[in-house]
């Protein structure tokens, strides 16, 4: 009776003494009153500070930029089929896109048939391969072709900047662009050069850039060129600052690219590790794992282990997919 009195006084005296040390000690000690000191410095900004916050670099400017467009862009309706052939470098029509998919749809529901899938399996694999299939095709198409864009345009602003520094208008260093550089960027210049042939303007031909090709680097150009074509200012410099900053973005890129392969790669081991596991137990006991489908309870649970490695592989690429 005794040892269980002093247990309970000397846990009751621990609670109490941590109890103290959490709210108590931070009082007594001053150091409440050194982080509020802190956080007042932190806030109140001295004027030379705010002086040089207000003149900050062109880069920067350019940076931030960046960023808004590329936020208010995400926030606009979806775009057209006919919009997004385009994007893909596509010169189909929506029709013949839609017939070809339908098509395709319809091949994959005769093989399911003819398998003996079912029409249930029939008509899911029908779903994938005239829905599912085709968008996610064009949206390859696309992602790759904005990646080529972004990896020559550098070059070829540099190659704008070099020609407005020796005498040429901006006109022809565009038609110089078009005429060396490879594709997609030779053909999106191209577009500008004919688009401005017909009577409209260079900076409105410029800004349309960002319709073809959905990324802020050419938002940012189209918009630079249009400012400089109605207030004037040193083209040579905005353009040659933009340069730096997409140089730098690939750096980036290329930098959480190589720091994420690890997570990448283990995201990869875990979620194959499952199908090899029962692709090998199946190759060497058939009647051990068949009752995963055959059984309705092993049905429910093969369902159920597929919805949550559904779930994993989704939180884990949300994890490593790195936005900057």
């Amino acid at each position: 009776m005794n040892m269980q009195t002093l247990a309970l006084a000397f846990l009751a005296a621990t609670a109490i003494g941590g109890l103290a040390w959490v709210f108590l000690y931070p009082v007594l000690s001053g150091e409440k009153k050194a982080e509020n000191r802190r956080a007042s410095v932190a806030k109140s900004e001295p004027a030379a500070r705010q002086v040089d916050k207000t003149q900050r670099s062109r880069r920067e400017q350019v940076e931030g930029s960046l960023k808004e467009l590329e936020a208010r862009r995400q926030k606009e309706k979806r775009l057209p089929l006919s919009s997004r052939l385009t994007q893909a470098g596509l010169d189909w029509t929506p029709r013949k896109f839609m017939v070809a998919s339908a098509i395709l749809g319809a091949v994959c529901f005769v093989i399911a048939v003819l398998a003996g899938g079912g029409l249930l399996a029939g008509v899911g694999l029908a779903f994938a391969g005239g829905f599912g299939l085709p968008r996610w095709v064009l949206s390859f198409l696309k992602k790759r072709r904005e990646k080529n864009f972004l990896k020559a345009l550098p070059d070829a602003v540099d190659v704008i900047v070099r020609g407005i520094k020796a005498g040429l208008p901006l006109f022809e260093s565009i038609k110089v662009v078009a005429a060396d550089s490879p594709e997609p960027l030779r053909s999106e210049f191209l577009a500008i050069i004919e688009t401005q042939a017909i009577g409209m303007p260079l900076g409105e031909a410029c800004a349309r850039l960002y319709e073809r090709m959905p990324v802020p680097e050419a938002n940012f150009f189209g918009i630079v060129v249009a400012i400089q074509q109605k207030s004037g200012g040193n083209l040579s410099e905005a353009l040659g600052n933009l340069s730096k900053v997409l140089r730098d973005r690939k750096k980036m890129a290329e930098k959480i690219q190589a720091m994420s392969m690890e997570a990448k790669a283990s995201a990869g081991i875990i979620g194959s590790l499952p199908p090899i596991v029962m692709l090998l137990v199946y190759l060497s006991t058939p009647q051990y794992i068949s009752l995963l489908w055959t059984h309705p309870t092993g049905q429910l649970m093969l369902v159920g282990c597929v919805i949550w490695m559904s779930i994993g592989i989704f939180v884990m690429r949300r994890m490593i997919n790195f936005d900057f």
